[in-house]
């Protein structure tokens, strides 16, 4: 059994976690860590959950690399790259779900993460990006650094046009709608029930760093592919599960058949990503509340030729394929498992 602590134990990305590890025939949860809620059980801390085998919160101290054979950081970006700089090289395997490590450039970074202070060389090793993407570094990745749930959602997204077809994409609009849990249980009035309930709330209509992370990492892995990309981010009244449309100008030639393939092709083998046809279902895909409670992410590329762009939409579930699910994929890509061992769950619908 791989031992798996999980530091951020009470957030809803780290109940995730819990859930997912405590399901998985391969993972055995031997720490829960938090600064907070120390002492309480996982059971008091997210009520759906009735598995704590004797885990309690616990402070994280250096002795946690006797216990653990990876450690996931569900934890603030802050508190990540200390956790990071303090277990590095004594820990197997490190799996960040926060910001602190995604972006590699250094002025980027500190453009968009002010506040977090990292070691560079810390950051030049950590290994970044969805796993359908870099799988083939993560057999022997120490650190690992997961994409925000947003920045998955592009990704994936974007990848068959400028890895697969090699366009150049001149410029890329994107536009975000997550549900409330993407924004985590840190209380804020505009959080509260009688303003969240029911609003399309533009609470980045100019600026989203997971924007700033995806061009970071298509242009290390492709330079010069990709030109000016922005993002506008809503919140709606979903609880889970979130729909990215980028609206891309490109002068490369492709019809529909062609493009079609294309994501068909780039994505043969990757059982989580699923290219879908708008009008295959009863209801238009993809939709988010079509992938909730799965580590799926549902993709379709549209051509607009009167519009002359390509339309890509993308729906996952932020707190699965968008966090936890996905911190468990790379998990079992990094000790050699099946990448879909103990994520097998389908969509639960409606929710």
């Amino acid at each position: 059994m791989i031992r798996a602590g999980v530091v951020g134990a009470s957030g809803l990305a780290g109940g995730e976690l819990i859930r997912l590890i405590t399901q998985h025939p391969d993972l055995e949860l031997t720490f829960l860590g938090g600064s907070s809620h120390i002492g309480r059980r996982p059971s008091e801390l997210h009520p759906g959950l009735r598995f704590d085998q004797g885990l309690t919160v616990r402070p994280v101290t250096e002795e946690v690399v006797d216990e653990v054979d990876v450690l996931f950081l569900a934890t603030p970006a802050p508190v990540s790259a200390e956790l990071a700089a303090l277990l590095a090289d004594r820990v197997p395997a490190i799996v960040d779900l926060s910001g602190a490590f995604r972006i590699r450039t250094p002025e980027l970074h500190d453009r968009w993460y002010p506040k977090v202070r990292r070691r560079t060389e810390l950051a030049d090793r950590f290994v970044y990006g969805v796993p359908e993407l870099i799988g083939d570094r993560l057999a022997d990745a120490a650190l690992i650094s997961l994409p925000g749930c947003y920045a998955t959602a592009i990704t994936l997204g974007l990848a068959p046009l400028t890895l697969g077809l090699g366009l150049d994409l001149k410029t890329v609009v994107v536009d975000g709608k997550s549900g409330s849990s993407g924004g985590g249980i840190h209380l804020r009035t505009s959080d509260l029930h009688p303003f969240r309930a029911g609003a399309i709330a533009p609470y980045s209509p100019t600026g989203h760093r997971h924007a700033a992370e995806v061009a970071d990492f298509l242009e290390r892995s492709k330079p010069g592919t990709i030109g000016n990309l922005s993002m506008s981010a809503y919140g709606v009244p979903n609880v889970r599960g979130l729909l990215t449309s980028s609206y891309v100008f490109t002068d490369g030639k492709v019809d529909q058949r062609e493009l079609t393939r294309a994501y068909l092709r780039f994505y043969k083998g990757h059982p989580f990503v699923r290219v879908r046809r708008h009008d295959e279902t009863l209801i238009p895909v993809p939709d988010p509340q079509a992938v909730l409670g799965s580590n799926y992410a549902d993709v379709t590329a549209l051509l607009d030729e009167e519009g002359g762009r390509i339309v890509v939409l993308a729906a996952l579930d932020n707190l699965v394929k968008g966090a936890a699910g996905q911190a468990v994929q790379v998990t079992n890509l990094r000790f050699g498992l099946p990448e879909e061992t103990g994520l097998t769950q389908q969509p639960v619908m409606p929710a």
